[in-house]
């Protein structure tokens, strides 16, 4: 039977987690296809045929489907839920709002965060803070699943050339609605698909000094900026750049981190990372213990020493 996976997009491009998503998805058996539900994301659906891998691009465009509300979403996915052993959906926040819903609408279990696909119906996801890993088997008839992005690589951007099916979108459930959306413009990378990210923790000791000492750092190496919990709990970071369990997930190529000492629930969010650099002046963080790179110094003086060698 075949696989969904349901396209995380801005109605014009496709996000990053989505390719992470069909990597999982083909490890699942069965040919893949791509679910994209929105109004006026014919260029998305257009990036979704491009994906290797992919054999049929579902094209979901209607009203109801315009701001992605999560009822919405899930009221399409299971419309076309039949014939599909397994729904994935990317563990992003949009993914975990739908998944949810498509699980209970179908009376199934959700399996979440996957890391590895054992078998078609055997899963792995951490536990604990990432310290246990689980092993997960489903007797359901449909799996529906939530695939964490850093645990599989991205599947090819281009090289495919599946088939686009238009499918008719669901009427609005009415249980929700649309009211308004603050975004905040960068020009930095997206923290979840950054290659670079410099992270500042509590040490960083207020707003100011994080984005004086920080920012030019990230500035130089062209990167995202990150920071741990507490640093955004004290308000010298906003919630987006929050890192760890209940932050974002990431795993770039290159992760600097500064005065963050290294919770476990910091390091969840962080320790797939290619190449960690640590810098702390206490020689017993735990960062360092995950660290490929540890530098025992006062980063007030470290940091700005870097960039001028940069």
């Amino acid at each position: 039977m075949p696989v969904l996976v349901i396209a995380e997009h801005d109605h014009g491009t496709l996000k990053g987690a989505t390719l992470n998503t069909v990597t999982a998805a083909a490890a699942c058996g069965g040919a893949v296809h791509v679910l994209v539900a929105g109004q006026g994301a014919s260029s998305a659906a257009q990036a979704a045929a491009q994906i290797g891998g992919v054999a049929r691009v579902l094209h979901a465009d209607g009203a109801s489907l315009a701001e992605g509300l999560a009822e919405n979403i899930a009221a399409q996915v299971h419309a076309m839920a039949a014939g599909y052993s397994h729904i994935l959906f990317p563990a992003t926040a949009a993914g975990k709002n739908a998944a949810p819903r498509v699980a209970a609408l179908l009376d199934v279990a959700q399996i979440s965060d996957i890391t590895k696909v054992v078998a078609a119906d055997t899963f792995e996801r951490p536990i604990y803070a990432g310290n246990a890993i689980a092993t997960v088997q489903s007797s359901d008839v449909v799996k529906v699943i939530t695939v964490r992005g850093t645990g599989f690589d991205a599947a090819p951007a281009t090289g495919g050339s599946a088939t686009i099916e238009n499918v008719v979108a669901v009427t609005d459930s009415g249980t929700s609605s649309f009211v308004g959306r603050e975004q905040t413009k960068s020009d930095r990378p997206e923290l979840t698909a950054a290659k670079i990210i410099v992270s500042g923790g509590r040490a960083m000791g207020s707003s100011e000094q994080f984005n004086a000492v920080l920012t030019p750092l990230a500035d130089k190496l062209g990167a995202a900026l990150g920071a741990s919990r507490a640093a955004v709990d004290a308000g010298y970071a906003p919630n987006d750049w929050q890192v760890g369990q209940t932050g974002k997930i990431v795993a770039p190529q290159l992760y600097v981190a500064c005065g963050i000492s290294g919770a476990i629930q910091h390091l969840a969010g962080m320790k797939d990372s290619k190449v960690i650099v640590a810098i702390n002046k206490d020689p017993e963080a735990p960062i360092f213990s995950v660290a490929d790179y540890g530098l025992e110094a006062d980063l007030f003086a470290a940091v700005p020493e870097l960039v001028n060698t940069l």
